[in-house]
């Protein structure tokens, strides 16, 4: 009767397998928090007030803060009364990245928040629900000599929501609102060197463009790129991973396809989790360091939801599978009030991200929560996709608890049988229950880690050495998630030894009545695996 690797491998064998994935794991995280660098940076800009003094508003004409043919400016806006300037006439030209540097295809993604100064006066105050739009061009070149190049134009709107702490009196006129961040712009790639962004403020009475939202003094822009040091080692974990688990993958498959029974659900499921990390490992991003594709983001968001709806399936479908008191086992379709959860959650998400970096695709302005519909869409999305994580946990706890009890129960049999088949089987429960402590683990350690790196400053200094604590997170998780599957792969593959030809058979006591083992219930002759039968229960219960 052959069982899986778990099940045969004796204690030594395995505390040295797990031995070298605790090593390769902290390898995971060193590489993070010592090697890369953090993984993003974010830059502030302060934008130039340029005049287009030729009064013709069309957009052949780029206005460049700094440098060669720079644009005709003001400091203040005090300026452009004794100079005839008008509103209309001033554009807010903010130049990336910042002088004597260069953007890179390594930094992989830009995203631009904005920051309005904008100043109380008694006489233009910020009305109720004032929305603020903005005419924003967005060019690019390679040097410092051609003409730019438009990549876009959009008009751009978007909500003020600010707050004035201080009495609204003429002795504080000229104080500044609070006013939250604005999302402006993201771009899954960046392929050029210089880009330069135009933005106006059009204003129209008549239509009641850019009227009631206070006196703006300023725009800011905070850009945030991902860093190119940590991008090269992102980029060099996955193109070791991909073939380490691409491998594993195949030859577990090819361990199953030698059984002389069909696979088993359980079987099917980890090797799908397997491929969906190597899809997850594949490292397509190389092709973004020479093509235009602005789509990698969300081929990535993607890719991150395959994998972890079919992670969260798995763990579903491992436990009912070792729930031996329910007869719709082996079959996927006994599962679908557990998995349904996952399905509807993944597909809301997906909506979601369909709607948010589907949509910037053709334009890099847009934003979900910019509009009221928008907002509630959103929202409704997220809480939908919430509520079936919820239950999926309730599910999952329940099923885990069912494990654990029905374990327990027929621990009780174990004294009637002969030492050394009592001490075989004692090592199995202990190896499943050890199994499912990993994964609870696992899942801690995700959550832990993503807390550390919110609260923390992003990186810990101990004497002269400086741990990057966020890319060590993202290191150390990817890490330690491509370890989980490997080491399903590797412990529940049929293994090559059969307890019916092993001489020592005699000395386990191994008869009809003490029938009672641990995993999936088969009735050839590869099947069962031990860790199912242990857990089954007899028909006269």
């Amino acid at each position: 009767m052959a069982g899986a690797i778990i099940e045969n491998m004796s204690t030594k064998k395995l505390c040295i397998v797990g031995g070298i994935l605790l090593i390769f794991q902290v390898i995971a995280f060193l590489v993070g928090g010592l090697i890369a660098p953090g993984p993003t940076t974010a830059v502030s800009y302060m934008s130039v007030k340029c005049v287009d003094s030729k009064k013709i508003h069309h957009k052949s004409k780029w206005f460049v803060p700094w440098g060669h043919n720079h644009c005709d400016k003001i400091r203040d806006f005090d300026e452009a009364p004794p100079r005839q300037i008008e509103a209309n006439d001033i554009v807010f030209a903010v130049h990336v990245p910042l002088p004597a540097m260069e953007m890179s295809p390594w930094f992989q993604f830009m995203l631009f928040i904005l920051q309005l100064d904008i100043a109380f006066k008694l006489n233009n105050q910020i009305k109720e629900n004032a929305e603020v739009s903005l005419d924003v061009s967005l060019a690019y070149r390679d040097d410092s000599f051609t003409e730019w190049t438009e990549m876009t134009h959009e008009r751009v709107p978007r909500k003020l929501k600010c707050t004035f702490t201080s009495p609204k009196i003429p002795e504080n006129e000229g104080r500044y609102y609070d006013c939250d961040v604005l999302p402006f712009m993201e771009i899954g790639t960046v392929a050029h060197k210089y880009y330069l962004f135009n933005i106006r403020l059009p204003v129209n009475e008549k239509k009641k463009i850019n009227v009631g939202i206070g006196e703006i003094k300023d725009i800011r822009l905070v850009g945030i790129h991902q860093n190119g040091g940590f991008t090269k080692v992102w980029f060099a974990m996955k193109t070791f991973l991909t073939p380490s688990i691409f491998i594993i993958m195949v030859w577990y498959w090819r361990r199953i396809t030698m059984m002389t029974r069909p696979p088993v659900l359980l079987e099917k499921v980890i090797f799908a989790l397997g491929i969906s990390m190597t899809f997850i490992n594949l490292p397509v991003e190389w092709f973004s360091i020479g093509f235009d594709w602005t789509w990698m983001l969300l081929f990535g968001d993607i890719r991150q939801g395959i994998f972890y709806a079919m992670l969260l399936s798995f763990w579903i479908i491992f436990c009912g599978e070792h729930m031996m008191d329910q007869n719709e086992r082996n079959r996927i379709s006994g599962y679908w009030k557990q998995v349904g959860p996952i399905a509807i959650g993944s597909f809301c998400l997906f909506i979601f991200d369909m709607c948010e970096r589907g949509v910037q695709l053709t334009n890099p302005f847009y934003s979900i929560w910019t509009t009221d519909v928008g907002t509630e869409l959103a929202m409704a999305f997220i809480i939908v996709a919430g509520i079936c994580l919820c239950l999926y946990f309730l599910f999952l706890c329940f099923m885990v608890f069912q494990v654990f009890r029905n374990i327990s129960g027929k621990q009780s049999s174990l004294p009637a049988m002969s030492k050394v088949r009592r001490l075989h089987y004692e090592g199995l429960i202990f190896r499943f229950k050890f199994l499912m402590l990993v994964t609870l683990a696992c899942a801690a350690m995700t959550v832990i880690f993503f807390i550390v790196s919110q609260v923390t400053e992003g990186h810990w200094k101990w004497g002269g050495v400086t741990v990057q604590v966020n890319s060590a997170f993202f290191t150390g998780i990817y890490g330690m998630w491509n370890l989980y599957v490997f080491a399903l792969m590797f412990l529940y593959a049929p293994s090559h030894k059969n307890y019916g030809d092993d001489p020592s058979s005699g000395d386990l006591g191994i008869h009809s009545t003490e029938e009672l083992q641990l995993t999936t219930t088969i009735t050839h002759v590869d099947g069962p695996t031990e860790i199912y039968k242990l857990t089954r229960k007899e028909a006269q219960e």
